[in-house]
Parts: C-alpha cells; structure tokens; sequence
C-alpha cells in the first residue's frame, strides 16, 4: 500500500512538458447555460462503463497496460480530469489514498471486489492520465472515456461548449487534430490536448512517464 501512494504522488506531482506548441489565437468561450466546466466523476461508473460498450470487472487487468494524457483547457484555465472515473469508489475493496493537495486516488484493488467495481479504462487520481487496465490486447478510444465521464464529446461540443460559439481546438502530441475526436486511440505515452477558447500559453506534447 505505502508502494502504491508513493507512485500516486510522485505522478500527481509530475507536470506536462515537451516541445513548445503555440496554438493560433481566437475568441473567447461563452459560459454555456449548462455543461460548463469542470465535470465532476459520476455517480454511475458502472452504468456508465457498459454504455461506453465496456467489461466492468472485480479488479484491475495488466496484460494490457496503456498510459494515454488528457489536458482539457476553457480559456487558457486547466480543466481538472477527476480521479475515480470507471471506479465504484464506494466499494470496499477498492482502496483510496489521499495526496498532499487533499485530493483522493482510488485502486489498488485487492482482495477482488464482490461485484464488478472497475471499467478496464479509468483514472486513478486527477493528473490527467487515462489508465487502460485490461485482460485482453484492446485500445480504448477517447469516445468511450468521454461517455464513463458522462461529459459530451463530438466535433462539435465539448461538454456544454459547441461551435460557433466557443472555439474548439485538439492537439494529439502537440499536432492538430481535425478527426473525430471521439475516435482518437488511447495508445501508451500519447498525449491529446482539448482546448476551448483562449488557449494556454503553450500546448502540451509529451507528459512525464
């Protein structure tokens, strides 16, 4: 237990870095009337887990074992991705470990859980890594984290925040992408930035592993 926190810190402490990505300017964003950020972790991971068309299980799966980045940014400000997405973090099995900025990591299941209690991809604290934890060799995509968040992705919206009214950029490794979001490939060491709005003064392109 005490091994586990100490890599959760020395991860939640880690920022993003890379090479210096200036994104164009544009407007500003709108507050939306609903959907604006932050999104907190939903109540349903579960539920939500089998909707994004995922096998929840009793505990975590490392044949396949995959670290992706999320940065979110409304107006230059960081979006915080929560920690405990794809988690029942109210199971008892499922241990929790408080950081030194008072937020809480969730994981290190053990014994198994009664019943299924995590989705293969997850987060276990709020540093923007995308876990994907599975048994079997599959990529999980950002549209089936989007949809275990319970927060709207498309290539229109980002939550409550939709074109032409607010401005919506993706950088995946510090390049534009101009896809489906939704079908971006959560491959090991890959970085994707989602900027709405004013961008931050530099875009991230790689994260510390």
């Amino acid at each position: 237990m005490k091994g586990w926190c100490a890599c959760l810190l020395l991860l939640c402490l880690a920022g993003c870095g890379g090479k210096k990505v200036v994104a164009p300017p544009v407007q500003p964003a709108p507050t939306p009337a609903k959907g604006a950020a932050p999104w907190p972790a939903p109540a349903d991971p579960m539920k939500l887990t089998r909707k994004a068309g995922l096998t929840p299980e009793t505990h975590e799966f490392v044949f396949l074992h995959v670290h992706a980045h999320l940065d979110v940014f409304v107006n230059g400000t960081p979006v915080r991705v929560p920690s405990g997405i794809g988690i029942a973090i109210h199971d008892p099995a499922v241990h929790h470990a408080k950081l030194t900025d008072g937020t809480l990591a969730y994981g290190s299941i053990s014994p198994p859980c009664a019943q299924p209690c995590i989705s293969p991809l997850h987060t276990h604290y709020d540093d923007g890594i995308l876990h994907t934890e599975a048994k079997q060799n599959q990529f999980n995509n950002l549209g089936e984290f989007f949809t275990e968040w319970n927060v709207r992705l498309d290539d229109k919206c980002v939550g409550g925040y939709c074109k032409p009214a607010a401005p919506i950029s993706i950088y995946v490794n510090g390049s534009s992408y101009t896809g489906d979001p939704r079908q971006i490939q959560l491959e090991d060491g890959k970085e994707i930035a989602i900027v709405i709005g004013t961008a931050p003064a530099q875009i991230p392109s790689t994260f510390p592993r």
